[in-house]
């Protein structure tokens, strides 16, 4: 694959992915459409040597990999389906001054002031009782422009440009009508029909999240860069999901993308929660070949990596400060905060030299708070040697991200190299 095909469907990727679900959704269609057989996790797992494989969980999250059996040796990649938004509150209108809003409520470490005046569109799932009696869910997407989030004027607020304060109660509920007379859940009912579900005797609850309508575009004079909504995580999605499709039968290869990395991890979907591990022990059921093959695999946490911002570089380590389009990030914590060491950092740095890929190192400043990733959670959890990679990035959290043209296509072939 030529970089140009892989960053197009990246582009393509990053629009019809609005949610964690759509995201789960779009994957999962792509490794039914590349020869992986879907399990579900209620049924018993009937596993053939030289099968491909892939089970998802909450619709959230999603795991594939190869089942070659006589080489044990996994790379396994992991990635994160969720990002900051802004999600509906449960009893989600609002009522005053002559216009309806929506209630939201901020999902993880959300940059509030680029939100304001976007054309917000909705997605996400929803869940209702048919005329059997059966609970059942679907997912929509509005796709069109529904609501907006006005600033207030600067002839109202003539500090904003010095100082810029944003109450996550108050200030940031998006307007979708004038009037009073919006019905929300026949709106939802109109959406699900559009879905082609018509069969609904009662709406029970929803996880719907808004998002920015603006498209996925090349950005730069010579395509330099690309801007998107997302881009964390969905980016190392990309590139876990085209990576095992692209190796053969034969490779031992896990991919997974797991929801709620934004906000701890800590859920069933989650990667602090069981996913891998159980889905790892119906993989392996002797508990010695299990283990065996965790001391001799791989764990490729990756995760967006925060650029040099050329406006503000003292907010960077000097030496350990990433550039776009420079290659893959390495990050290093000595706080456990990202789990690579020196023997992960040397196999990956191996790979990537032989490919004459670049690679580059990240640590924060030592006088700031450090994020961190799946990386620390898996390797506690599962005694897998793992190293945590990024691709280098601006505006992280932001309504739209900016990353590099060249550095996700450098990871893509660096880790298909490594499983091979």
């Amino acid at each position: 694959m030529i970089k140009q095909d892989f960053n197009d469907g990246l582009l393509g990727f990053l629009d019809s992915s609005p949610t964690p679900f759509h995201a789960t959704q779009n994957m999962a269609g792509m490794f039914a459409n590349a020869g992986f057989t879907q399990l579900f996790e209620v049924q018993r797992w009937d596993l053939q040597e030289g099968g491909k494989y892939f089970v998802t969980r909450n619709d959230s999250s999603i795991i594939a990999f190869t089942y070659p059996r006589i080489n044990k040796n996994y790379v396994m990649v992991g990635a994160h389906t969720d990002s900051p938004n802004l999600k509906l509150k449960p009893n989600p209108i609002l009522k005053n001054d002559g216009v309806v809003k929506f209630a939201v409520e901020p999902y993880g470490g959300i940059l509030f002031n680029p939100w304001f005046d976007r054309d917000l569109s909705l997605a996400g799932r929803v869940s209702y009782l048919d005329s059997n009696n059966m609970i059942k869910d679907a997912l929509i997407d509005v796709k069109k422009a529904i609501a907006i989030i006005p600033s207030l004027a600067i002839h109202l607020d003539r500090e904003v440009n010095e100082k810029k304060s944003v109450n996550a109660q108050t200030d940031i509920s998006p307007v979708l009508a004038s009037g009073d007379s919006f019905n929300f859940d026949k709106f939802l009912k109109d959406e699900l029909a559009a879905c082609g579900v018509k069969d609904i005797v009662e709406l029970y609850a929803n996880e719907l999240s808004l998002y920015d309508t603006q498209k996925a575009s090349y950005v730069g004079i010579e395509n330099d860069f690309i801007a998107s909504a997302r881009l964390d995580n969905l980016l190392s999605c990309y590139v876990g999901m085209l990576s095992i499709c692209s190796v053969s039968d034969d490779t031992p290869m896990l991919f997974i993308a797991s929801d709620h990395e934004e906000v701890g991890s800590d859920s069933a979907s989650g990667a602090g929660g069981s996913f891998l591990e159980s889905t790892l022990k119906r993989m392996f059921g002797d508990f010695e070949e299990l283990t065996q093959m965790l001391r001799s695999s791989l764990f490729i946490s990756a995760d967006n990596a925060h650029s040099i911002h050329p406006n503000y570089p003292s907010k960077h380590d000097a030496n350990h400060a990433p550039q776009i389009n420079r290659g893959v990030v390495i990050k290093v914590n000595s706080n456990q905060r990202y789990a690579s060491n020196s023997k992960t950092i040397s196999r990956f740095m191996n790979v990537a030299s032989g490919l004459n890929e670049p690679t580059q190192n990240y640590v924060t400043r030592s006088d700031m708070g450090c994020g961190s990733t799946i990386g620390p959670i898996v390797a506690a959890k599962l005694g897998i040697d793992t190293i945590d990679v990024g691709l280098p990035t601006l505006a992280m959290h932001s309504v739209r991200e900016l990353c590099g043209s060249d550095d996700a296509y450098s990871l893509y072939k660096i880790v298909v190299e490594m499983g091979v």
